[in-house]
């Protein structure tokens, strides 16, 4: 089991002291817009995958007049008590687990596994591609740290062979492919096994927020046709990427497409079917995640009650995953059972 016991702020965004208890099952953190309710979720996605879901400057968690901050939480896991903490200068981030300091996250991704749903998320719809790879790439990454090695080789890799074919020089181009292509067989054939799984997931769970309306599905699509033919997509498409100065195949290319039926569901689903697609994925999620972990995975929802109309906010509370350690904002205290945390201007009011 995993569970976050306390959480301490220091000169985080609009909290200059802060001191919260959790407690296992639902956390619900109540409190008007803009009083620090959201921040709270980011400090603890933060600590989960090491960035913001807000901003990609950790400058802009200083609180205003701040040098620094810190977030520090004591987490229970498999009965130990860690602590985990992470401060930030404004030039360099330290991080701490019970002791150990790292300058970086990525060793400790998949530690504190977690999943984040938001009113924002429906850009996974309708959004660039970018935002379905980013997805899933943190998506597989909290459950093996393979895959984040093999990434951060094929993106590094890739910069070598851009940064030739830019300059327009007589390098070999060969080496960084060659590496590229060994790295991008492996995370396409994740990405699909992954994508399997989770269309599996988000079919049934979108079957029963829906009262069986909404025929949901998910698959991977490639500018390659097979991972084995990479090198061969980039060897065929040479002289274009020459002339642009860019790799234009391979996984940082490729999509995760939604269908709702027989369309694509970023050109069909009404507003409506896009939340509770949404709110599906984010329940199949946690469900994968927890299979490939071993670990129930944190559930953190933002603004809940925005994202799905009554009824189908009602089946989404009751599918909430048993056994998870869950965390939801909104305006108003509503009739539930949970652990009540009320927050104004950035302070704790009470719990």
């Amino acid at each position: 089991m995993i569970q976050i016991k306390s959480l301490d702020l220091r000169d985080f965004r609009n909290y200059e002291e802060a001191h919260v208890e959790f407690v296992p099952g639902i956390n619900w953190i109540v409190g008007s817009n803009a009083q620090g309710k959201t921040n709270l979720l980011e400090a603890l996605s933060l600590l989960s995958l090491g960035r913001s879901f807000r901003t990609p400057h950790l400058s802009d968690l200083i609180r205003s007049g701040a040098s620094s901050f810190a977030i520090r939480a004591v987490i229970l896991k498999d009965e130990v008590e860690q602590t985990l903490t992470l401060t930030y200068d404004g030039k360099a981030k330290k991080i701490e687990l019970s002791g150990k300091s790292y300058d970086r996250f990525g060793p400790l991704i998949g530690f504190l596994p977690s999943v984040l749903y938001q009113p924002e998320d429906s850009a996974l719809i309708t959004g660039i591609p970018a935002l379905r790879r980013r997805f899933l790439d943190m998506h597989i990454a909290q459950s093996s740290p393979a895959y984040l090695q093999q990434l951060v080789r094929y993106y590094q890799a890739m910069k070598q062979r851009n940064a030739i074919l830019k300059k327009h020089i007589n390098a070999p181009l060969e080496p960084w492919e060659e590496l590229m292509a060994e790295s991008g067989a492996l995370i396409m054939r994740m990405r699909r096994e992954t994508i399997a799984a989770l269309s599996e997931m988000l079919t049934k769970t979108a079957h029963h927020l829906s009262n069986g309306e909404d025929d949901v599905r998910c698959h991977y699509e490639s500018h390659v046709e097979h991972e084995d033919l990479l090198l061969k997509s980039w060897q065929e498409g040479l002289a274009k990427d020459k002339e642009m100065g860019i790799t234009r195949s391979g996984p940082h290319r490729d999509d995760l497409i939604f269908s709702l039926g027989e369309s694509a569901a970023k050109e069909r689903a009404s507003q409506g079917q896009r939340r509770t697609l949404v709110a599906a994925l984010k329940l199949a999620e946690w469900q994968i995640l927890q299979r490939n972990t071993g670990y129930p995975p944190l559930m953190q929802i933002d603004d809940f009650g925005v994202h799905l109309d009554a009824e189908r906010k009602e089946k989404f509370r009751g599918a909430l995953p048993q056994g998870a350690q869950v965390f939801l904002t909104s305006p108003h205290e509503e009739a539930f059972e949970a652990h009540f945390i009320y927050i104004g201007g950035g302070t704790l009011v009470k719990s």
